[in-house]
């Protein structure tokens, strides 16, 4: 930066620039100290003063900031590139790179709004609830709306058993066997039939891997079955796997000569 007497006709101070250019006057000083836009003189007082060069390289950087870019990205990596090509190839990073940030806010909204839902529908406020159901949202579970149904304690249960990654995989068999169950029932599979038993097996050993074998359990779960969530469709595909569900585990706990919804 010269250090040469300058006139103030010739030069522009950090005030003016900032009111033509709608940027701060902290925001030039900031640009000054990270080396983005230093002042082209200094005025015999110590003021900064700007060309018009620099307004037009001001107006470079904040085109590219708009575009996304980093202040490092636009000091340390644009100023280097010298074809169109390596501009083009980093304009395509950026674009995916904010096509990646609207898929993410479109996420975010979307739990947003299914998340307003579910508050409206609590019959008090509750951020641990709130807390589990965005958590659900993020892993992309269907059954968040049930976590609105829990009581303390099951949620306590929940909490001391299973992280995200083993809540996760919960789940999955849930899903997987859930589907299970509607495609036997269309299927017309007798429910006393092996497949139908070795289905009634692998969902008895979910529920007994879920409750740790503590049949206390199975009442609470049990009394979520009747709520019903808004989604009209999705209540119907649980009726059917339920009804199967039901039937099988019937014949398999009568072939065990046990009932452990009886003795719960």
């Amino acid at each position: 930066m010269d250090k040469h007497k300058a006139t103030l006709q010739r030069y522009m101070t950090v005030g003016e620039v900032a009111k033509k250019m709608d940027v701060t006057v902290r925001t030039l000083q900031y640009y000054d100290r990270e080396g983005l836009l230093s002042p082209s003189a200094m005025s015999e007082g110590g003021r900064r003063l700007y060309t018009d060069k620099d307004i037009i390289k001001l107006h470079q950087i904040l085109s590219l900031k708009h575009l996304g870019f980093s202040l490092d990205d636009i000091r340390n990596r644009l100023i280097l590139l010298n074809t169109p090509a390596e501009i083009a190839d980093a304009l395509m990073e950026q674009a995916a790179a904010v096509r990646q940030k609207i898929e993410s806010l479109s996420e975010s909204l979307q739990e947003l709004e299914m998340l307003r839902e579910e508050v409206l529908q609590m019959q008090s406020v509750d951020f641990n609830k709130y807390a589990d159901i965005i958590i659900n949202l993020q892993m992309k579970n269907n059954l968040y709306w049930l976590i609105k149904y829990f009581d303390d304690q099951t949620l306590d249960y929940v909490h001391s058993h299973f992280d995200k990654d083993s809540g996760m995989a919960f789940m999955n068999t849930f899903m997987r066997l859930q589907d299970e169950a509607i495609r036997l029932q269309n299927a017309g599979v007798p429910v006393d039939s092996n497949e139908g038993q070795n289905f009634a097996k692998a969902y008895w050993n979910m529920i007994t891997d879920f409750t740790g074998g503590d049949m206390s359990m199975l009442p609470r779960l049990m009394k979520l079955e009747q709520f019903q969530n808004t989604d009209y469709k999705w209540k119907e595909i649980q009726d059917i796997a339920n009804r199967y569900i039901e039937q099988a585990l019937g014949v398999y706990f009568s072939h065990l000569g046990v009932d452990p919804l009886q003795s719960s």
